[in-house]
């Protein structure tokens, strides 16, 4: 006996093409995407409400469709997108990429936050918190300079350039 045909195209290995997706799961678009690094990492985004469809929190079980606009949040990034193809298997990032187009809003927000995330770390005060092994072991290597080391014997004469 013939099985029945099945109404959407699968390729060789068994995933929907694209084509023939009128929706797929917003957990499963997040980590075909590479929004995140597995399913289950995008769906607790998407309960955790650090993914918005038209500015609304949804549930990782929502449908999503091309067309729609996707606000992700991770960590300090974000990124509006609009949803370009739906895909229900992970592909390599240039391949993922297709799936949507970033907004020249969400794309300016970025690169102007990687570059205040920049200037942040180059001015990071010297003095502030607790110091870096580099800044640990010239203060060391000044102490050594000015006191000596801990085997020298005490100084008697304090004027002396030595002590």
């Amino acid at each position: 006996m013939m099985a029945a045909p099945r109404p959407f195209a699968r390729g060789g290995n068994g995933a929907m093409d694209d084509v023939a997706l009128e929706s797929l799961r917003i957990d499963k678009w997040l980590w075909a995407a590479r929004f995140f690094k597995t399913r289950s990492l995008a769906a607790q985004a998407v309960s955790g409400g650090l993914v918005q469809i038209a500015d609304r929190r949804v549930k990782a079980s929502r449908r999503l469709r091309r067309g729609e606009r996707v606000h992700v949040r991770r960590g300090p990034q974000a990124w509006d997108v609009i949803v370009r193809g739906l895909r229900d298997e992970r592909r390599p990032a240039p391949e993922a990429q297709t799936l949507y187009v970033e907004t020249s809003e969400s794309v300016d927000r970025r690169t102007g936050e990687r570059a205040r995330r920049e200037q942040a770390a180059i001015r990071r005060a010297r003095a502030q918190g607790r110091p870096t092994k580099r800044e640990r072991r010239a203060l060391v290597r000044w102490r050594e300079r000015r006191i000596g080391s801990p085997d020298d014997p005490p100084c008697e004469d304090r004027a002396s350039p030595h002590c």
